[in-house]
């Protein structure tokens, strides 16, 4: 003989199922929450001592209150080649990100627009040999042709090492922006008789702008932060840029001086943070098919 369930069990049941989903999502927030909290805490540690350390005036390797002063920033100053290294990491960077940024559209349009054969594979290849032959494998032979070229000590040779190593990435990311434009504005432009030049610069750059801005951002950054190419092409220190510099910071036994170390950090990522809030506020970076728009 079976007991069926009547409408009053049903109805106790179901409350206690709810309950117990409802714990459960509860509890997987609780989780995810602490989770993200611990990681977010992980990565702003070292912002947290970047902000703090500088105003100590007996900073450590941890982050803790700070004995505030502004003695640092002028110990910091007090070395004769700090302001000139922020000097030079602004011309090296702006040289690099201009002569990437005019070059990368003149290649990536005309890479869109032409059909040759073996296109893809071309910039495949060049985007391959940039990430293998570059940095430390390729550092010998680029010193033996900068000092065939003269370039050795010179702010360009530095700038044209350096846009060398960011031009093909810079060709194949900038290329998706050109392929997304529409022709038709290029056609009608053409059949009142301007010429290549002329639609890229008033039609097609308009409309790759915030592509030209990201490459722009992008080549800054990984100039701003490049330290072997220029610490190998250039031997007057009043030439070297900010990260070379900073490799100088430490004491004569090797100890690092965490004062001046953090001071000069602080000044050094000023620069591309602003920078960037700048293009991001002026234009926007938004992903659409895996690349920033």
């Amino acid at each position: 003989m079976t007991v069926r369930e009547g409408p009053e069990n049903a109805v106790a049941a179901r409350p206690a199922g709810a309950g117990a989903a409802r714990a459960r999502h509860a509890v997987a927030s609780i989780g995810r929450a602490t989770f993200l909290a611990a990681v977010a805490g992980f990565f702003a540690l070292p912002l947290l001592w970047l902000a703090t350390a500088p105003f100590d005036a007996h900073p450590t390797i941890t982050a803790s209150v700070p004995e505030f002063t502004l003695g640092n920033f002028r110990a910091l100053l007090d070395n004769p080649y700090v302001l000139s290294s922020l000097g030079n990491s602004v011309l090296q960077a702006a040289g690099s990100a201009v002569l990437v940024v005019v070059l990368a559209a003149l290649a990536a349009y005309a890479l869109s627009r032409v059909r040759i054969p073996g296109r893809d594979a071309l910039l495949y290849v060049l985007l391959l040999l940039s990430s293998v032959v570059t940095g430390t494998a390729a550092m010998v032979p680029i010193f033996e042709l900068a000092t065939r070229l003269n370039l050795v000590d010179t702010h360009l040779g530095v700038v044209l090492t350096l846009s060398g190593g960011l031009l093909p990435a810079a060709i194949f990311i900038l290329k998706d922006f050109m392929d997304a434009t529409p022709t038709s504005y290029e056609e009608s432009a053409r059949v009142f008789g301007a010429s290549p030049l002329q639609i890229l610069w008033h039609i097609v750059v308009p409309v790759v702008r915030p592509g030209l801005a990201t490459i722009a951002v992008w080549a800054v950054a990984s100039v701003w932060g490049s330290f072997l190419t220029p610490f190998i092409l250039l031997r007057d220190p009043e030439k070297s840029p900010g990260a070379v510099i900073l490799y100088t910071l430490y004491t004569e036994g090797g100890s690092p001086r965490l004062d001046l170390i953090s001071t000069f950090s602080l000044l050094y990522s000023l620069p591309v943070v602003l920078m960037y809030v700048f293009v991001s506020r002026k234009y926007g970076f938004r992903f659409h098919g895996g690349i920033k728009r």
